[in-house]
């Protein structure tokens, strides 16, 4: 019994350390890189890197993104979801990918034939909320075209419902 606890104490641990890729340095290959965070969720090519997402959606509420130089070592690993990347998203300008690009992947996408949008949904935490999880929705136009920005309280959080907030 001993051992099936110690067992189980270590796997947690372990996931808990390689969330979000704590401990490896630039130059790490993208297959150790992938050995401790898992296979990622979307892989993207920008000018000669290559960025492999790793989003903790939706009770992580953070996407990573490990940024690759040509020769497929480790440059950086991002936390995406973050106040000032939200800020930099133009209504009217961007397109959806500029948006998967930015963030990553959303946690989830609500089709709305009637409005002709498509609402991509995203968790996260804001300097302005404090503890409290926020919801990001951005609103696409069936062109792509990024229509509207919003941040509210998580509706889905159920630390308001149980703890008063």
């Amino acid at each position: 019994m001993r051992f099936l606890l110690t067992a189980i104490a270590i796997l947690v641990l372990a996931g808990c350390a390689s969330f979000d890729g704590h401990g490896l340095a630039p130059g790490t290959s993208a297959a150790q890189v992938e050995s401790v965070m898992g296979p990622a969720a979307d892989k993207r090519v920008h000018g000669g890197e290559t960025w492999l997402y790793y989003p903790r959606q939706p009770y992580g509420m953070v996407n990573y993104v490990a940024r690759f130089d040509a020769d497929g070592r480790l440059i950086s690993i991002e936390q995406r979801l973050t106040d000032e990347n939200v800020a930099k998203i133009e209504r009217g300008k961007w397109r959806a990918d500029d948006v998967r690009d930015l963030l990553g992947p959303p946690y989830r996408v609500w089709p709305f034939p009637r409005m002709q949008r498509d609402i991509w949904d995203y968790r996260m935490m804001t300097a302005a909320a404090g503890s409290t999880p926020q919801a990001l929705y951005i609103q696409l136009s069936p062109d792509g075209i990024v229509r509207e920005v919003y941040i509210m309280n998580d509706p889905d959080n159920r630390l308001s419902e149980c703890c008063g907030r």
